[in-house]
């Protein structure tokens, strides 16, 4: 077999992201006391740096390149994933700075945790080989499972991390049995080699594979049945690290979806499309329901975000006989993780030492103690309910189209059905903003926020109103992406 040297800069947002990570590694190592603040500025100049380095791809590869020994691609759908994590886990940071700093949780750590799993996320959406993407997908998972520990005085953080390491190992263990029953029918881990392989070599194993994989994917998405890890992981966890989990790789799990099942196993659509029917049904239903009976809100959001998981699914499901169905699953997630994101950063900035702002008892009144706060809450609220002139609902509107498109309008149906079941736990919190009094005399008093983070929190929150008053310029994004 001939040797060919990889095309290294079809790589370099990667490139950029580890060699930063080891910098900043070394600079919380030797830095003095008094300087350590300065690992912060790095992980953020590493995140703008990769962020370039990705845009500038964006324009100098119009069509995709494969390399790394057909391991790797670059193409639309990979270049624009990683622009949005970037961007993403770079507000998250901001989110984070101050509430790690107040719980004395080791700051060093949690960049450079953080920065490994952005760099296992970028590897996951360029990943075009199965191997390469369980590599990308255990970088995330053991950053993440480590992150979630990180909050030493909490208990519940100590057990969400060990049963999220748990339930995570058994994950990849059916993730790599099912990339080995492959290698076993086909001969190759490639992703495109397998597809052209099992078109004329399609028996019993490659279903068995299939349920292995799919069944791996699902657990990293957080969606029904193997959805136990979400909730117990968003609440126990600490503020910042629910925030990262609950954005960024949302949009890896995805993209890795689309690359496993659509480019690869096309050959077993009809297989893939039962499961996922069932799966996305499943999550609608037990998301949606078992939400409206939560009193903490990091807890009610990890239910909706399962819910929101199987809306996502319908889009891919509609994706082989509609035109934007897969562009409006990418449009849906990646909106839902804008939205998401900015909610929990506001808990996280409400949150101070010794007081967690996560029950729902808590926003009672907020409107009276920061009207700022409260209207940002609402418009990601409405967000996530699918009120317009916000982005969720030209998101719900296009996965509905979508289904509708590939002859799916029972599906279309029930989706609204669960739509407007969701809509009610979303504007309970309105309801306790606006119009119920705050709870004990202690939640009365008013809420100071530096000028900083408001001016980051009204970008989060305005960008849900912008980008539903003018969604075309991003639906036209994923649609190139996805093509």
């Amino acid at each position: 077999m001939n040797f060919t040297l990889p095309l290294f800069s079809a790589a370099f947002p990667e490139l950029i992201l580890l060699s930063m990570t080891c910098i900043v590694l070394l600079a919380d190592i030797f830095l003095p006391a008094r300087l350590r603040g300065l690992t912060y500025y790095l992980t953020q100049l590493t995140l703008v740096l990769a962020f370039v380095a990705a845009f500038m791809q964006y324009q100098d590869y119009p069509e995709p390149i494969i390399t790394f020994h057909r391991g790797y691609i670059v193409d639309k759908l990979a270049i624009l994933s990683k622009l949005i994590m970037y961007v993403f886990s770079l507000f998250a940071f901001i989110y984070a700075r101050d509430y790690i700093k107040e719980r004395r949780i080791a700051t060093g750590e949690y960049y450079l945790l953080g920065l490994f799993s952005v760099l296992g996320m970028s590897i996951m959406v360029s990943a075009y080989s199965l191997l390469t993407i369980y590599l990308g997908l255990e970088l995330l998972s053991l950053s993440l499972y480590a992150m979630v520990a990180m909050y030493k005085d909490s208990t519940l953080a100590t057990e969400a991390a060990i049963k999220y390491f748990v339930m995570g190992a058994l994950a990849s263990g059916l993730f790599l049995y099912g990339i080995s029953l492959l290698y076993g029918i086909t001969g190759d881990i490639q992703i495109a080699t397998i597809a052209q392989t099992l078109q004329s070599n399609l028996n019993l194993v490659a279903l068995v594979a299939l349920i292995f994989i799919i069944s791996g994917l699902i657990f990293k998405f957080g969606a029904v049945p193997f959805h136990m890890w979400v909730p117990d992981v968003y609440q126990g966890s600490a503020t910042p690290v629910t925030l990262f989990i609950a954005s960024a790789p949302k949009v890896a799990a995805f993209v890795i979806m689309v690359r496993v099942l659509v480019q690869a196993l096309p050959s077993l659509q009809v297989a893939w499309e039962q499961v996922l029917i069932l799966v996305a049904i499943l999550s609608m239903f037990f998301g949606n329901l078992l939400a409206i009976a939560q009193t903490n809100l990091k807890r009610m959001l990890a239910y909706s975000s399962i819910a929101h998981i199987g809306y996502t699914l319908l889009g891919i499901l509609a994706g082989p006989q509609s035109a934007q169905g897969y562009s409006a699953a990418m449009f849906y997630i990646s909106t839902y993780v804008l939205v998401a994101a900015g909610a929990f950063a506001i808990i996280a900035i409400l949150s101070k030492q010794g007081m967690e702002f996560d029950q729902l008892n808590d926003y009672r009144g907020l409107n009276a103690r920061n009207p700022w706060l409260a209207f940002m809450m609402l418009l990601l609220m409405f967000s996530m309910a699918g009120v317009p002139p916000t982005v969720g609902f030209f998101a719900k509107l296009g996965l509905l189209q979508a289904l509708v498109e590939a002859h799916l309008v029972w599906l279309a149906v029930l989706a609204l059905v669960f739509a407007l079941i969701g809509a009610y736990y979303y504007l309970r919190i309105v309801m306790l903003m606006y119009f119920e009094e705050p709870a004990t005399p202690q939640h009365s008093q008013h809420i100071a926020v530096s000028p900083g983070l408001a001016a980051v929190i009204s970008v989060n929150g305005v960008a849900a109103l912008a980008l539903g008053l003018l969604p075309s310029t991003f639906i036209d994004l994923c649609r190139i992406s996805v093509g």
